[in-house]
């Protein structure tokens, strides 16, 4: 794997860039790196405000072609979302560089991983974490589709929203206990109190009665976690608990 070293020097190496643009006008350093914080293994990522008018995708284009002559850099691929284009590139070593352009008007935190380097930001609230009914209702959703899944013997499809599920009800235990409730970066952080029983909502084959004994733990898991979402798991724990049952 990469060494910090390279991911130091390629950190030098965006910003050099950014700073000579004169098309941005502040960037950040976001992630698990900001404020001092982050390991060996940790990515790279770095936000940037750029000026009204100008085209986020135009500005990555050139420093991916900067860094690919420089660093053998490949893209990944692109995430819109809002106003703002995030660009995944690997460079060699298996470091992930993440790299995001916002028109300055709205170049805010998105989160508390997030350290100014230069220019302005705006000060805005940060985003609330995902409601606890909505963490319920996906994983209300995700049992359903397990469900159907096995009904039409697609158990690998049924296997994925297995996964699902269990996410769902280890976000809501995350959003309990005030720990990070996206991309998983709470659960392992979780007590073992929690992590224990949904372990068992892990299918441990594709079998029919192991994909529906799996299915019965992670609808169990969701109603114990369901929380501030407990009024909505009231109303819907019959129906959830006849999903799996062995026949419908």
């Amino acid at each position: 794997m990469f060494a910090e070293a390279d991911r130091e020097r390629v950190r030098r190496r965006v910003l050099a860039l950014a700073e000579a643009d004169p098309r941005v006008a502040a960037g950040a350093l976001v992630g698990s790196l900001a404020n001092g914080g982050g390991d060996r293994y940790s990515d790279l990522d770095l936000a940037f405000g750029v000026a009204d008018g100008v085209e986020p995708a135009a500005v990555l284009d050139d420093w991916q072609a900067a860094l690919a002559a420089e660093e053998d850099a490949v893209r990944l691929f692109d995430l819109p979302a809002g106003a703002t284009l995030y660009r995944v590139l690997l460079l060699p070593g298996a470091l992930q560089v993440d790299l995001s352009c916002t028109p300055v008007a709205r170049f805010a935190a998105a989160s508390p991983r997030w350290e100014l380097l230069f220019g302005a930001q705006v000060d805005r609230p940060l985003p609330e974490p995902a409601a606890a009914e909505e963490l319920f209702g996906l994983g209300v959703h995700h049992a359903l589709r397990a469900r159907v899944c096995v009904e039409r013997g697609r158990v690998w499809q049924a296997e994925h929203w297995l996964g699902e599920l269990r996410d769902e009800a280890l976000a809501l235990a995350c959003r309990r206990l005030g720990l990070a409730t996206r991309h998983g970066r709470g659960f392992d952080d979780l007590p073992r109190e929690v992590l224990s029983p949904l372990a068992e909502a892990r299918a441990r084959s594709l079998a029919r009665p192991e994909l529906l004994r799996a299915l019965a733990a992670g609808v169990e898991g969701l109603l114990r976690e369901a929380g501030e979402a407990r009024l909505l798991a009231a109303r819907l724990e019959a129906q959830l608990r006849a999903l799996a049952s062995p026949s419908l």
